[in-house]
This record gives C-alpha cells, structure tokens and sequence, in this order.
C-alpha cells in the first residue's frame, strides 16, 4: 500500500508544489533532494501524531528548500547556509503570491532549523521542520516512529549508504568557504570534524578581549 493511504501524510498536489519539487530536484544532489523529502515526511507524521494543525504545503516547501543554501549555488555567500535557503524560499514564495505571514513561518522554520530550544516553541511549521530535520540527520524522535513508519518513508525515499558520511560531508562542502558563519551554532562542528586545522570561536575569549576589557 502506498505511503500516502497507509499513513495519511501526503506531499499536497498543487502547482506550487510541484514547482518546488521541480526547482529543488534541479538544484540539489540526489542526496538533499532526498533527505529532503524525508524530513518532511517525518515532520508531517510527528504533526498527525500531535495532533498539530499544520499547513502541509507550507511544511513542504519549508522542507524542500531548508538545505538548499549548502549547493554550490551559494559557493560564494557569507551567510549562514540556514539564511541563504530561507531567502530563497522567501523570494520564491512571494513570487507566488503567498501572504506574507506565511512567508515568514517558512522564513523562520528555515533560519531556524539548526537552532535547538526556540522552534518547537513557535508555529507549527517550525518546530515540525526542525523535528523532521533531526529525525533524519539524527535520528533525534527516532523511537516514536514505528517499524512500518521508518520503513515505508525509507523505501520510498531511501538513505544513500554511508548517508551519515555523506552527509557530513555535504555540510562541509557548504559551509567551508565561511567559517565564520557558524560561530554559535553546532555547524562548526562539521568544520572541526573534517578540517583539522579548523580553529573554533571562543566567546569567552571574545568577551574577555574586548574593549570593555582592554580599551
């Protein structure tokens, strides 16, 4: 039985939709293109679990576009990968017409989703991308998912093996042009797991090295 009847949780058919899923297959690898269509898969059934009102289409283009700043689209950027896909997103959404409150839930759903502690306190959306982003980066609510769930958004859209690996790397990949861009986040720890000589920002040293201190 196909995923959708089995478990009630659909990709919404509706042009906006289907554009999105057209522009991302076009921009990303196989891998984000996949990954992202897991997590909203499991963002979209933690919802149904819930019993989280939510706006599935919202959720889904929030998915589809959440990794899109780590391509080499964005090889030149200085942003936080997390702003450059919700910039896009933004731009994309407006082009279509969607209300502005809208917009900034996926705005802030894709700005966010790296940021522990904040978005399962805000819309729906929001705290369900990031659930869903760690459920399938990390297996973060992976023992609320039963067998048949994990195995039916598996077969549907499988994980690359050595995913985890993969993953990492495509982390890196995006975000080894601007180390700078993931100071206060976990992301240096991609940086620091793959180059060595990567050196972290200390906030305390910033703190004690400033002009308060030494002016």
């Amino acid at each position: 039985m196909p995923l959708t009847e089995r478990f009630n949780v659909s990709i919404p058919d509706s042009q906006l939709t289907r554009e999105v899923t057209e522009l991302i297959r076009d921009t990303e690898s196989d891998l984000l293109f996949s990954h992202s269509t897991r997590v909203y898969f499991w963002g979209a059934m933690t919802g149904k679990r819930k019993g989280l009102i939510f706006d599935p289409e919202l959720l889904y283009t929030a998915a589809m576009f959440h990794d899109v700043g780590l391509t080499s689209k964005y090889n030149s950027s200085q942003l936080r990968f997390e702003v450059d896909g919700a910039n896009a997103a933004r731009d994309f959404l407006r082009g279509h017409g969607i209300c502005a409150t809208d917009v900034e839930k996926v705005w802030n759903a894709i700005a966010l989703h790296t940021t522990p502690g904040i978005p399962e306190h805000m819309h729906a959306e929001i705290a369900l991308l990031q659930a869903g982003a760690g459920m399938d980066v990390a297996g973060r609510g992976f023992e609320a998912f039963t067998d048949d769930q994990r195995n039916a958004v598996i077969s549907a859209y499988p994980r690359e093996a050595r995913f985890a690996h993969k993953m990492i790397d495509e982390f890196y990949q995006g975000m080894k042009h601007r180390p700078q861009s993931t100071f206060g986040t976990f992301n240096d720890d991609f940086l620091a797991y793959k180059d060595p000589e990567f050196k972290r920002t200390d906030l305390c040293s910033i703190i004690l090295c400033s002009h308060w201190e030494h002016g």
